[in-house]
């Protein structure tokens, strides 16, 4: 993995407890309050510069305008929602582009047990643990935080674990 080891963990503490808020909210109420991603961009912007070179976090700084700008026509064509658009595109920093095909792999992952392991519950009596989830009664809608979160979260996990280490 290209995301220096050292990067990935230093985010990992303010990252982890802000996507589950993401997850926990998608499920209960199917909806990402905009907090959630303005502070995910704001930890970034704060917190970036002290981990990497001006060049490497300039160049993770401009994923932000585009991953919103990608949401957007996502959002518009009718793939995802609005509250998953945005909170993409609020993580897009935190990927290294050469990492992408990583996040892809991972997404899907995610998206495949998070979309079985909710319908399972949803049909069975598991669902009495959390009985007034909005995203047990919306169709076939699917709360995507859930995923993007988790997707967001193993990335930087894997990335402390097998990312790039500094020279010694």
């Amino acid at each position: 993995m290209l995301i220096s080891a050292h990067v990935a963990l230093w985010f990992l503490p303010f990252v982890v407890p802000l996507c589950c808020v993401v997850a926990l909210n998608d499920l209960r109420h199917m909806r990402i309050p905009n907090w959630t991603m303005d502070l995910l961009g704001a930890i970034f912007v704060i917190v970036g510069p002290f981990l990497m070179s001006w060049t490497d976090y300039g160049w993770q700084l401009l994923h932000l305008p585009i991953g919103i700008g990608l949401g957007f026509l996502c959002y518009s064509a009718g793939m995802v929602g609005a509250g998953d658009a945005k909170f993409a595109g609020a993580a897009a920093p935190f990927v290294v582009f050469g990492d992408l095909s990583v996040v892809v792999i991972i997404f899907s992952a995610m998206l495949l047990a998070g979309f079985l392991t909710h319908r399972i519950a949803k049909y069975t009596p598991l669902r009495r643990l959390a009985p007034h989830w909005k995203s047990w009664d919306v169709g076939s809608k699917f709360p995507m935080g859930l995923c993007l979160g988790g997707t967001l979260v193993f990335y930087l996990v894997l990335g402390s674990q097998l990312g790039q280490t500094a020279p010694v």
